[in-house]
């Protein structure tokens, strides 16, 4: 199936004529908050149509019995009205040839199977008109940068601060509390607020951001995602744009995810292929509101660019000392002042003061007015520094406010971006300060540092490579774990030589020719857990420990109701390695997707697995390689030589290649041997997605 293009939003956005369904002058009703915040605290120009059969005005406005009577197609009507009416009043919009519908109403897709059912009405009243819908369950829109509410909210006349931060979200309560982090200065420009997403999605929401020059970054806060695949691609084109991506995703936990499912109706998905997916996409992930506030905000000051050195700028040692401290333990740098930075403080500082990195100014700036500027103003031209971190402790009066005014007046031309932390809990003057002139200082160290990490994260990580290898067709119908290898053979995998064996006299005889020690595996349809049903026998060093092993599996298996007819007889592999996975399968929220971790039965005892989704190039494996916590396991240690990393990556792009291609449900490969010298897989599950012709004939 052909993937919907990203539809143009701008007249949803940005619209010259818009209909309220349920338009009402009941007070602190939805349709009548909805009319107010359109007619009187918006700045718009254009027509607003009120539709209330039992009206023949509303607050002022003519009213309409039903779209139908509307002089000419709108290219927004705004739905109003309970839930039981809510298809009716769609197909009335699409049939008077309106452009979006914008749904508030709840009691949809996350009350059940009824309201999915509903949902899924609406989507196919989308799809069959051309009118596109926003919501159910939504709360509207914001787009403060030009001063539109097409919303229910009774305080959207607040909203006067606009900005360069683009904000979608799935729910209202969150996307509000962010909106008004506009009290420290914090200004968003654009608030998409989707709810249960019957058809438009957050990322359609998303890639209207990416090409919206308004929009400098993009903060997500997601319960779920409609169609993985198409928030990647629009991921992706943020990417390419080079617009930051900020995304704090809700449903980690099992409470979590059902939680989210009563609420939008999302699919939460897998908290740990959404994560690794984000890194992958580069998508900087935060954990709670604050971090995804003021992360967002950073970026929007910094934009992205490689930053390294860091400075610790204070009047405090103690406070100087604890951000260098955080610095470190984040795994960030301390640039190393040059000489002359050095000399300028030693010039202008007491003698006692630390001019080396971190700056401790002491308590001399309270009686020397212009040291802190001259001073600070040396660490920001300084060449090795990029960030200047820059921790007040407490609120001193006017010293504080001194210093306040100071990195105002520097950051209009610093080379280095200056950041400043308010740890006091007493806000003064110098707090408003720094948030007016768009410096809305963190409110501690630790959510500083934090950002700041990802700030680097982000300005280091650079798209990679999707390049894959062309590879031969895996053979029709169901594969065995013998035919499984010999078509990961074809691929250019290394398995173990082996031969299919029907009686114990055959496997002693393949045994002989491949030489011992043995590995013996029953070749049961079906059954893809060998190790529990007793199909497999390892270290056999003679024929006669192959007889028994053969006498002793097919006991076992029989008392299973299964039938030893066929085994495969491998040559033990022997020598310095160790096991890991890698797997493919079809994530239900974002496609193919490739795992690699520690294997055998570390993977179940520690889930130290990671995850990208297909397809990717062999960079993006080493990635994956390098991210895993076992990866020192991989490497040299104590005269043990390390595995060949090379052969891992060129394994996991061979699976990248067959999940884009899309015949295989599901690929296990575990464990596999990763050796100095290759990577052998030693056991191979591979489940084939059913063709068009099968899944019609299983209907």
């Amino acid at each position: 199936m052909v993937a919907r293009a990203f539809p143009d939003l701008s007249r949803l956005l940005s619209p010259r004529s818009v209909a309220i369904l349920g338009a009402s002058e009941r007070p602190r009703s939805v349709g009548s908050d909805t009319l107010l915040n359109l007619a009187e605290h918006s700045d718009f120009e254009g027509e607003i149509f009120p539709v209330n059969p039992g009206r023949e005005k509303v607050h002022g406005l003519r009213a309409y019995r039903a779209m139908s009577a509307l002089p000419d197609p709108v290219d927004v009507a705004v739905v109003c009205l309970p839930a039981d009416a809510v298809i009716e009043a769609l197909r009335d919009c699409a049939a008077a040839g309106t452009g979006f519908a914008v749904v508030f109403t709840s009691g949809f897709g996350e009350t059940g199977d009824e309201g999915r059912a509903a949902e899924a009405e609406m989507a196919e009243i989308a799809r069959q008109s051309g009118m596109r819908i926003y919501g159910p369950n939504s709360p509207g829109l914001s787009n403060i940068n030009r001063r539109l509410g097409l919303t229910f909210s009774p305080v959207f006349k607040n909203d006067t601060l606009g900005g360069g931060i683009g904000l979608v979200t799935q729910g209202g309560g969150l996307g509000r509390a962010f909106i008004q982090a506009s009290e420290r200065g914090i200004g968003v420009g654009l608030w998409c607020s989707t709810g249960n997403e019957a058809d438009l999605t957050m990322a359609d929401i998303m890639h209207h951001m990416v090409g919206d020059p308004d929009i400098k970054v993009i903060a997500l806060l997601a319960e779920g995602f409609r169609d993985g695949p198409r928030f990647l691609a629009a991921a992706r084109a943020a990417a390419r744009a080079g617009k930051p991506v900020v995304a704090m995703k809700v449903g980690k936990s099992d409470y979590g995810v059902a939680a989210t499912r009563s609420h939008t109706a999302a699919l939460a998905g897998s908290a740990a292929v959404t994560s690794a997916l984000f890194r992958q996409h580069g998508i900087v992930e935060v954990d709670d509101l604050d971090e995804l506030t003021d992360t967002a905000a950073l970026f929007e000051r910094a934009g992205i660019a490689r930053r390294r050195g860091i400075c610790v700028y204070s009047f405090s040692g103690g406070t100087a000392a604890l951000a260098a401290d955080m610095v470190g333990s984040a795994g960030l740098t301390l640039s190393e002042l040059a000489p002359d930075t050095r000399d300028g403080l030693r010039a202008l500082a007491p003698s006692y003061a630390a001019v080396e990195n971190p700056v401790d100014l002491t308590t001399q700036v309270f009686t020397q007015d212009t040291l802190n500027r001259d001073c600070l103003s040396l660490v920001a031209h300084d060449p090795a520094t990029d960030v200047v971190l820059l921790p007040i402790p407490a609120n001193y009066g006017p010293i504080t406010d001194r210093s306040a005014d100071d990195m105002v007046a520097l950051a209009q031309e610093s080379p280095a971006l200056l950041l400043p932390v308010w740890m006091s809990g007493y806000r003064a003057a110098g707090y408003g300060t720094l948030n007016a002139a768009g410096l809305a200082p963190f409110r501690s160290l630790g959510k500083a540092v934090t950002a700041l990490k990802r700030l680097i994260w982000r300005g280091d990580w650079s798209p990679a490579s999707t390049d894959t290898p062309s590879l031969p067709a895996l053979p029709p119908g169901e594969l065995d774990e013998a035919a499984a290898k010999a078509a990961l053979a074809t691929l250019g995998l290394t398995v173990p030589e082996g031969r299919v064996v029907t009686s114990a006299q055959q496997a002693g005889e393949a045994a002989c020719g491949i030489g011992f020690p043995v590995v013996l595996k029953a070749l049961v349809p079906g059954l893809l857990h060998k190790t529990e049903a007793g199909a497999v026998a390892v270290g056999l060093m003679d024929e006669e420990a192959l007889a028994a092993a053969w006498e002793a599996m097919t006991t076992s298996l029989a008392t299973k109701g299964h039938r030893l007819d066929r085994a495969l007889v491998e040559r033990m592999e022997q020598g310095p390695g160790v096991e890991v996975m890698a797997g493919l399968h079809s994530d239900p929220v974002f496609g193919p997707v490739v795992s690699f971790g520690l294997g055998g039965v570390m993977v179940e005892a520690l889930s130290d697995v990671t995850h990208r989704a297909a397809p990717f190039g062999r960079e993006e494996a080493l990635a994956m390689i390098g991210e895993i916590r076992g990866r020192a396991l991989l490497c040299p240690l104590r005269g043990r030589p390390g595995a060949d990393l090379n052969a891992l990556a060129d394994l996991l792009v061979t699976l990248s290649t067959l999940g884009a291609r899309g015949d295989i449900a599901e690929m296990d490969l575990n464990p596999v041997r990763a050796g100095p010298a290759g990577a052998t897989v030693l056991d191979a599950v591979i489940l084939r997605a059913p063709t068009d012709t099968e899944g019609m004939a299983r209907q």
